[in-house]
């Protein structure tokens, strides 16, 4: 009941300095605020309310409001619980951005590993349209391939390393790693001013708490549950299908190969 008497400044119970500086709703706390012209004001950190305390007037509104940042969603759930399919929807409606986190790992590090790389693809890593030259010589596009892959592997940097860590064995990302990944979609255009349903991130606790020790808060988290049976019903008639062909690529595959053997030994 106090509280609600209380005359709150024009930031509400959200931090006036991570607002102007950050573009970010930060939640303040009852131990760092501040009274200025009979309204209270809550601070995320002390070192923002001294800040405020010495030119409160570059954080106040004055003719109209204060802007407000635009919507920023965190849309989590396990693999396969529609949660792209969710996001391209609501941002279709929204006019916001969705980013994908596990394709936009794909895309910085695609112009080195050429392909994408990850358990669901490792399987699409045979390519058939190279039989045509593994006839005229069969032992020698091996080695070739084989030298291709350890340049590539040798070009990574650390960071691209990192990334494909993450991608390939669900390791977790360094912060410096995210450092120059994450907080971009919060401080730069044209993520800043628009918004965006960032899909797939932050997966673990420690991701969380990367968060929000950058003062990176979403205005919503969202996560998707859904049964185990529906994910297996969604998710294994396309992976059996897919099965299916790579098998009868690989009989094609041994045919030809049988057929250029007796070719040689004629």
């Amino acid at each position: 009941i106090k509280q609600k008497k209380r005359h709150m400044g024009d930031t509400k119970h959200f931090c006036p300095v991570s607002l102007k500086e950050n573009f970010v709703l930060y939640p303040g706390l009852q131990e760092h605020a501040a009274k200025y012209k009979e309204k209270i004001y809550y601070f995320s950190t002390s070192e923002y309310r001294d800040k405020f305390l010495k030119n409160p007037e570059e954080y106040v509104a004055h003719n109209e409001p204060l802007q407000a940042p635009p919507l920023r969603v965190c849309l989590l759930g396990t693999h396969g619980a529609g949660k792209t399919t969710c996001a391209r929807e609501i941002t279709d409606k929204l006019g916001i951005f969705h980013i994908q986190f596990e394709e936009y790992l794909q895309e910085l590090i695609l112009p080195k590993t050429k392909r994408k790389v990850g358990p669901s693809f490792d399987e699409d890593n045979e390519d058939d349209n190279k039989i045509p030259e593994e006839l005229e010589d069969f032992s020698q596009t091996i080695n070739k391939t084989e030298t291709e892959k350890t340049k590539q592997e040798v070009e990574l940097t650390d960071e691209e390393k990192a990334i494909k860590a993450n991608l390939m064995d669900n390791r977790e990302l360094p912060p410096e790693v995210l450092d120059k990944i994450v907080p971009d979609w919060w401080k730069k255009e044209p993520f800043r001013s628009t918004g965006f349903i960032l899909d797939g991130f932050p997966r673990t606790s420690d991701e969380a708490s990367y968060l929000s020790e950058r003062g990176l808060c979403p205005d919503v988290a969202v996560y998707i549950q859904v049964e185990e049976g529906d994910i297996l019903n969604r998710l294994f008639p396309p992976r059996l299908k897919k099965w299916k062909e790579k098998q009868l690529k690989k009989k094609e595959y041994k045919k030809k190969l049988k057929e250029l053997k007796a070719k040689k030994r004629v």
